[in-house]
């Protein structure tokens, strides 16, 4: 998404093309909820402990979702331009959050905010039908990641991650890369250094 594609407007249309199309009134009612939100790089969105209220439409930048476990950061999801961010179960449960979101680079997103997002659903099947699409792509998202994790070779999840995710590969600093993929910076740069041998 380009820097001209950042007002209300702009975003309600992209989630319409990418979730469910809309009539007019339908991207007057969902511009209506959305909230734009600037983040510094290395600012956190979300603490350990706060509440997820919102889902997130990453307008421009790259952001982390990562948790602590035994001393250790592990970073579970990243997010750049067109992809959505939310701590789901907290969002539904509605109790505090395990996880931490920070922003890597300057950030803008467009929050939806739960509460208001379930209320125009109920009355606009368009709205209603984005709002399961972004829940079905999330979990899957996570179903992916749990499964390269599970099953893949150091070599065949650092492949996956350049298909699926590239342009996080090339931003995001390679510690976190890693740890989203479960191997040392060690693994990884010996995995990348046998890539390039490969191209």
């Amino acid at each position: 998404m380009n820097e001209t594609m950042n007002t209300p407007r702009d975003v309600a249309r992209e989630l319409a093309r990418k979730y469910s199309t809309m009539t007019l009134e339908e991207l007057d009612t969902l511009e209506s909820i959305l909230v734009p939100m600037k983040f510094a790089k290395g600012e956190l969105i979300l603490r350990e402990g706060e509440v997820c209220r919102d889902i997130m439409y990453v307008c421009r930048g790259l952001i982390r979702q990562f948790y602590y476990k035994n001393g250790k950061e592990l970073t579970e999801h990243m997010s750049v331009e067109g992809g959505i961010v939310m701590c789901i179960e907290s969002l539904f449960r509605q109790e505090p959050t395990r996880l931490q979101v920070e922003a890597l680079e300057p950030t803008l997103v467009y929050s939806m905010p739960m509460k208001k997002l379930e209320e125009v659903a109920l009355h606009n099947v368009n709205i209603q039908m984005m709002y399961r699409k972004i829940l079905e792509e999330s979990l899957i998202l996570s179903q992916v990641h749990a499964d390269l994790v599970r099953f893949e070779t150091a070599q065949d999840r650092y492949k996956k991650m350049c298909k699926l995710m590239p342009q996080v590969v090339l931003r995001a600093p390679l510690v976190y890369v890693a740890s989203y993929l479960q191997m040392t910076p060690e693994t990884l740069s010996r995995v990348r250094t046998a890539e390039l041998k490969e191209d």
